[in-house]
């Protein structure tokens, strides 16, 4: 999945929380770095340098922590908070919680073991 989805969840999360007031502001900003720290590894092809650091269980586990953390803090907000830019802030964390667990779906290093199905006809036509 595209970083971009989430992370356009995570700023409105970030902008809705400290408006808010509601001190869960952090969360988004922490996730906004952690996601830029790992963009940057990948642009400079670190990877392939840093081969014994399991980047597969690394990305996994940075997008499951932060699905968890954002589902859990959005519900809270949600639950205790009555101001517009919290229940917004909430909502766009859940958002943001649900795409961070999907990215974890189809980061984890079991399934990228399999290939896709050849698409070219029998008989090379």
């Amino acid at each position: 999945m595209d970083w971009e989805h989430w992370e356009v969840l995570c700023v409105l999360a970030l902008v809705c929380f400290g408006a808010s007031r509601s001190g869960y502001a952090g969360l988004a900003a922490l996730e906004l770095l952690f996601a830029a720290l790992v963009l940057l590894a990948w642009s400079c092809r670190l990877p392939p340098r840093l081969s014994p650091l399991a980047w597969g269980w690394s990305d996994f586990m940075r997008c499951l922590i932060g699905a968890l953390l954002f589902l859990i803090t959005s519900l809270i907000v949600i639950i205790d908070h009555r101001d517009g830019a919290g229940i917004a802030g909430g909502v766009f964390g859940i958002l943001a919680g649900v795409l961070l667990g999907y990215d974890a779906y189809i980061t984890l290093p079991t399934r990228q073991g399999h290939s896709a199905a050849s698409t070219e006809a029998p008989g090379g036509v």
